[in-house]
């Protein structure tokens, strides 16, 4: 048996269909910024008040991996947690996220395969009541017993 597991990891033996876990974020400038800086993504609908007023936004919009970002961070920290290995996800983008958002990304177990470890998400961000990301993950999940 391993026993050394950070404390918030849920081992595949104790995951349990419907189990949710979520995170709030605000999402800020400097988020945004990091993000482009990370990721090369310098498009103007992202960066620049003017080129992004001219958009079908009508202002300027989080990059949409910033927010699938924090899908991965509630599966990474939470749910199953550390160890947790990613196996597919998919993603759709409702609505766009802007400056000064509240997001709540939020999944829900729907599957287990306890044998292959695997774990099916149920993956979703919300702003202000309203699903701004929807999809579905497939993940390892970390386990007590030896493979």
């Amino acid at each position: 048996m391993l026993d050394n597991f950070p404390r918030g990891t849920i081992c595949i033996e104790d995951i349990e269909m419907g189990m949710t876990r979520y995170l709030r974020k605000q999402i800020t400038d400097r988020d945004i910024e990091l993000f482009a800086e990370v990721s090369t993504d310098r498009n103007p609908v992202h960066l620049d008040d003017g080129y992004a007023q001219d958009t079908i936004f009508e202002g300027r919009i989080a990059h949409g991996m910033l927010t699938a970002g924090l899908i991965s961070a509630v599966i990474g920290e939470q749910l199953p947690g550390h160890g947790t290995i990613y196996m597919s996800q998919n993603l759709k983008f409702l609505a766009p996220v802007r400056p000064g958002d509240l997001v709540l990304a939020e999944v829900e177990v729907t599957d287990i395969q306890i044998d292959k470890r695997r774990v099916k998400l149920d993956c979703r961000c919300i702003v202000e009541g309203q699903k701004v990301l929807v999809g579905e993950a497939m993940v390892m999940a970390p386990s007590r017993k030896f493979d």
